[in-house]
């Protein structure tokens, strides 16, 4: 197991970014890689809640985690500080060994000039998911959510 850290701008207060993160139809439109469409099955933005998420291949020929195209995960928000960070425990739905465990996903906001920088860290990443592989995901999602943030004002 492994562990990430990507950090990004979005050109818009902490308020708006923190609401982002805590709404099932943002979460399905930016926290996807380029090569993916997300589905929120459900959500529940409260301490102990929980969601569970689809992330989908576009390609019809890639295997996914938990089945054909497909990678399903359930998350815990294992703590919520409005407007600065989001702790969140995820464990993919698969049966390959190498993809289960339990992975930790924090997301520290935090003032920068004219916005916010957001530094997401995931920590005991399954070993069937290349450091590289999420930091590049991690790297899309992070301008998805810049550009989701930035359209709404």
């Amino acid at each position: 197991m492994t562990s990430t850290r990507v950090s990004g701008f979005v050109r818009a207060p902490r308020p708006a970014v923190y609401r982002a993160l805590t709404d099932a139809r943002a979460i399905a439109a930016w926290r996807v890689p380029d090569d993916m469409t997300g589905r929120v099955h459900e959500f529940e933005a409260r301490e102990g809640g929980r969601y569970r998420m689809s992330l989908i291949y576009d390609d019809p020929g890639r295997a996914g985690k938990s089945g054909a195209r497909t990678d399903t995960f359930t998350g815990r928000f294992a703590a919520l500080e409005p407007d600065r960070r989001v702790v969140e425990l995820i464990e993919f739905d698969s049966p390959d060994p190498a993809s289960q465990g339990v992975m930790t996903m924090t997301t520290t906001l935090s003032d920068a000039d004219g916005g916010t920088e957001v530094v997401i860290e995931h920590e005991g990443i399954p070993d069937s998911v290349a450091p590289a592989d999420n930091e590049t995901g991690t790297r899309m999602a992070l301008a998805k959510l810049a550009a989701f943030v930035e359209q709404r004002g």
